[in-house]
């Protein structure tokens, strides 16, 4: 699963890829968490917008007040649960990332790991969204990352942004077909654990 992430200075790095920002503010976020608004790319007639959601979905169906808003969706069934198969056909959206964050388990420990691309580049990555609320795509790992955990989230390159963003494809079969960056990462600070804390020391090497 993708659970946190990072993203800085959203509206600079997005100016090539989207037409206008609506209330989104240019600041650093290092420890994006569910249920925070956070900045994703939208697909209008008029050309892509970058705008503030809420990070979870709370699917019509749940009736219960206590209800976990679902912040990730399986590639792998996406075409077939309920409460997605509407959204990817026709409510699609990239959430922007400089990097996320993955914990490793084992031994009764849960140990913190950041990713982030090779090349450095921001990191665009399959959404679907729900009036004012989104989650991330995932799939699984690929064979390094999977030393950390079985899930990832599903990552586009640049170009192949608005061509997800296009209704008019079949998105699972495009997603599991495109070529996907990659990816390094390294251990850092069990600070990360607590969503509060949000400052750049999150995200270095662990020493």
């Amino acid at each position: 699963m993708c659970g946190r992430y990072v993203i800085t200075s959203p509206v600079t790095k997005t100016l090539k890829v989207v037409k206008k920002s609506i209330q989104v503010k240019d600041e650093d976020n290092f420890n994006a968490h569910p249920n925070q608004k956070l900045p994703v790319i939208k697909k209008y007639k008029n050309g892509n917008t970058l705008e503030n959601l809420h990070w979870g979905i709370t699917p019509k169906w749940a009736k219960e007040k206590n209800f976990k808003s679902l912040i990730n969706a399986r590639l792998e069934t996406i075409d077939e649960k309920i409460s997605f198969k509407k959204l990817v056909k026709q409510f699609r959206c990239v959430a922007i990332a400089d990097g996320y964050y993955e914990w490793k388990r084992g031994n009764g420990r849960k140990i913190p790991y950041y990713f982030s691309r090779v090349d450095k580049n921001l990191l665009y990555i399959a959404g679907i969204f729900e009036k004012d609320s989104f989650c991330l795509l995932t799939e699984q790992a690929d064979e390094k990352i999977a030393e950390i955990h079985h899930r990832q989230p599903v990552i586009l390159d640049q170009k192949d942004l608005n061509k997800y963003l296009n209704l008019d494809i079949s998105s699972s079969n495009f997603l599991k077909n495109c070529k996907k960056p990659k990816l390094i990462f390294h251990e850092v600070s069990k600070e990360v654990n607590k969503p509060s804390n949000n400052y750049v020391s999150l995200i270095q090497i662990l020493n």
